[in-house]
């Protein structure tokens, strides 16, 4: 067959096709657009290594401080870099010092009215925040001034108190008020470790942190025989540790309050200092407690379900250029 011969008998051939198709049926050729793509698994990453350190003050109202000459560190050196809150208070009638350190931890009083150690006032619960911080694999510390470290501190020692050491009132923490749980020891420590865990970076991300009695502004202390002064001068000389560390640098926060307002709820101090602060000496008027630093703690760290209280207050976010 010649090539020339070849399309003739191929157009001949479809014509003889299309005559055999029954009439009405379509000719319909399909051909698919659709590419079959594999699927690649989705993956996020948790980027929100922040690291938090909380710093109590005790039983002084704003006005005792902001101005004060007895804190030139806090209204000269921290205020002009930080964000702080004008309008911020312990809740409601929740006095004394104790019942504000379980609020912090809780976002209730539990009913608790009195500085009594945890032999009368623990608590069965685990719906606190350092067991949601334990549940989410995040670490966390208490850095106590004045214990030794080697056993659980339920009982009060020289300047150290339980009743500013919230942890210890929560019965998984301390195994039901054991001197030798081994959990408590390993999360309540002498703040005194706290530089070297800073140098080494092996700090908590959740460090929360008690100056003893007399650096807490809470006694009138010699030589200085003056309780605001005591707790600048303490401020002075140990903030700048945490300042320069990298834990710090690296998107740290750190949050400076006082326990309860004196003769009433406050207002009392809440200091921000942090990369992604505001700073510059931002200030805001929004009505604040502890309920609204709990809830920003929880926001941080992302644990849930909200404590408390916390579920229907109004977090610092304000003060921060970046929040969570």
């Amino acid at each position: 067959m010649s090539r020339r011969t070849f399309p003739w008998i191929l157009v001949a051939f479809l014509v003889l096709l299309t005559s055999c198709t029954p009439p009405g049926t379509p000719h319909v050729v399909s051909v698919s657009t659709k590419q079959s793509k594999a699927k690649m698994p989705i993956t996020t990453t948790l980027t929100n290594n922040k690291t938090v350190f909380l710093i109590m003050m005790e039983n002084h109202n704003w006005s005792d401080v902001k101005n004060s000459p007895s804190a030139p560190y806090i209204n000269q050196t921290l205020l002009p870099i930080a964000s702080y809150a004008e309008q911020y208070f312990n809740p409601p009638g929740n006095h004394p010092s104790e019942p504000n350190y379980l609020w912090l931890e809780a976002g209730t009083n539990f009913g608790i009215s009195n500085d009594d150690d945890p032999a009368v006032n623990h608590q069965s619960t685990t719906q606190h925040f350092v067991t949601l911080l334990d549940h989410a694999h995040i670490s966390w510390k208490s850095y106590q001034e004045g214990i030794s470290g080697t056993v659980c501190p339920l009982t009060g020692d020289g300047l150290y108190a339980p009743k500013h050491n919230p942890m210890i009132f929560f019965d998984d923490v301390t195994n039901t008020n054991d001197p030798n749980s081994s959990s408590c020891i390993a999360h309540i420590r002498p703040y005194s470790e706290l530089v070297t865990d800073l140098q080494q970076n092996t700090q908590a991300r959740y460090n929360f942190i008690t100056p003893n009695l007399c650096n807490d502004m809470h006694n009138t202390c010699a030589p200085l025989n003056d309780a605001v002064k005591q707790g600048d001068t303490w401020l002075a000389q140990n903030l700048p540790a945490i300042l320069n560390s990298q834990a710090y640098k690296n998107g740290g926060i750190v949050f400076i309050t006082w326990d309860e307002g004196v003769g009433s709820d406050g207002p009392i101090g809440m200091i921000i200092l942090s990369p992604e602060a505001k700073g510059g000496g931002y200030s805001n008027t929004i009505h604040y407690t502890h309920s609204s630093l709990l809830r920003s703690l929880q926001e941080i760290f992302g644990v849930t379900p909200l404590l408390g209280d916390a579920t229907q207050a109004t977090d610092l976010s304000d003060l921060f250029t970046t929040f969570p």
